[in-house]
């Protein structure tokens, strides 16, 4: 008599844990360190003339270019350990470390502690967020392995948030406070303890699903289907992921969407008052609203890349970005304007959305943290040279067609690179 060969366990979300519960702990915690790129509202209080900081617009921007670049050294590090130790430590270490920086920030007074708003906001908050922001990006691909690129847009679609909520948050309290206006900074010390608490909420409550963890609708190897000719997907490791051009496409498509997007978005308030009109208060507004854009599209083109495909969704990603890019100097009224800007805000967070669910098609979910995590050296680099870039071509002359059409034909020249991106060996499906 044979025996019956044995097919994958079917868990539902009562074994090991309510995958539902640990989607929202980790949404609280992206919600937490996403509270980073509100740091335009500080550096504005901190340039105020009733602050006792006299600092220029160049050392305002110091603080948050050294957090993004501390970003991935916090990915590279918090992937490898999580992979290894599981996800709840290596969360709560990181949210412990942000909030510890940013209530570090809290203790400048002037323009000479400017190197304690550098360490506690940046190298400090910068590191942490690092930590923790890979940890439910590759965690809750295991718990939903049916719902990959919805519910990684769902997780970084919080961290898009963050800003959007913190930002109104401390101008009102920065605003309302004549102590407050003056040392802005004090402000970090009541949202320190708040990135805390929800933090240490959200990341409470991750793990990693038991061994064997499958869910109903959830893509099954070709092999676990029954074609035992076809080698079954495999998870590749770290090194091995390295090895693949796959990798390197991969990580180029990120690099040149951030470097688009955050073109835009380092200089928006002055290319809305200049190319369309806006007045400063508008131009305020705008970039608030824009930040909602920004959250939606890392869940929106997360859940489109399901359903027509991830090389797909980069080739519009991308395109959209570089036409949208190209057109914005010749928005001359306020509709035009905020259409584009939505584009291109929508399309920034859908690179964020829909990459972490890429590279697990690519390379496996096992070792998620690691890979990706060290992907994420293509937001830092984005980071960087993508302010630098369009500050060096608009110029003191204000020359936003030519600076916006380089970035915008950069992006269209990477929108071919997904085309030539296929799966590497070992994996079995189309992404």
């Amino acid at each position: 008599m044979s025996t019956p060969a044995t097919t994958p366990r079917s868990t539902t979300t009562s074994a090991g844990g309510n995958r539902w519960l640990i989607l929202v702990g980790g949404v609280l915690v992206q919600l937490a360190i996403g509270a980073v790129y509100a740091w335009s509202t500080f550096a504005k209080a901190l340039q105020a003339d009733s602050s006792a900081f006299d600092i220029s617009k160049v050392q305002a921007a110091i603080p948050f270019e050294v957090a993004i670049g501390m970003i991935f050294v916090g990915t590279f590090l918090g992937g490898r350990i999580q992979d290894k130790r599981g996800p709840r430590t290596v969360a709560l270490v990181g949210v412990a470390i942000y909030s510890v920086g940013i209530m570090l920030a809290s203790l400048a007074r002037d323009g000479s502690d400017l190197w304690l708003l550098v360490l506690g906001y940046g190298v400090l908050g910068g590191f942490g967020l690092g930590l923790a922001y890979i940890v439910p990006i590759a965690m809750l691909q295991k718990w939903f392995p049916d719902k990959t690129g919805l519910i990684t847009g769902i997780a970084v679609g919080g961290f898009g948030f963050g800003a959007v909520i913190t930002s109104p948050l401390a101008q009102r309290m920065i605003a309302g406070s004549e102590d407050y206006q003056r040392y802005p900074t004090k402000v970090f010390l009541w949202l320190g303890l708040a990135y805390l608490v929800a933090g240490v909420i959200g990341a409470s409550v991750f793990r990693n699903p038991p061994e064997g963890y499958t869910v109903a609708g959830a893509t099954q190897s070709t092999a676990a289907k029954g074609d035992t000719t076809a080698p079954a997907a495999r998870d590749f490791t770290q090194a091995e992921a390295l090895s693949t051009p796959q990798w390197y496409l991969l990580t180029l498509i990120l690099t040149i969407s951030v470097t688009a997007g955050i073109s835009l978005i380092s200089i928006a308030a002055g290319t809305a008052t200049d190319v369309a009109g806006f007045s400063a208060g508008a131009a305020a507004t705008l970039v608030g609203v824009m930040g909602l854009f920004n959250g939606v599209g890392r869940i929106a083109w997360a859940a489109v890349s399901d359903k027509i495909g991830k090389m797909t969704a980069f080739v519009g990603i991308l395109a959209i970005q570089g036409l949208a890019l190209i057109a914005i100097p010749h928005a001359g009224n306020v509709v035009l304007f905020y259409v584009l800007a939505a584009l291109i805000y929508l399309c920034y967070g859908g690179a964020f959305g829909t990459m972490p669910s890429t590279a697990g098609s690519f390379f496996g979910v096992k070792n998620a943290g690691g890979i990706y995590g060290l992907m994420l050296i293509g937001w830092s680099i984005g980071g960087v040279v993508g302010p630098l870039l369009i500050s060096a071509l608009v110029g003191e002359d204000k020359a936003y067609t030519v600076g916006y059409t380089v970035v915008g034909i950069i992006a269209l020249v990477g929108a071919a690179i997904p085309l030539i991106t296929k799966k590497p060996a070992g994996r079995t499906a189309e992404a």
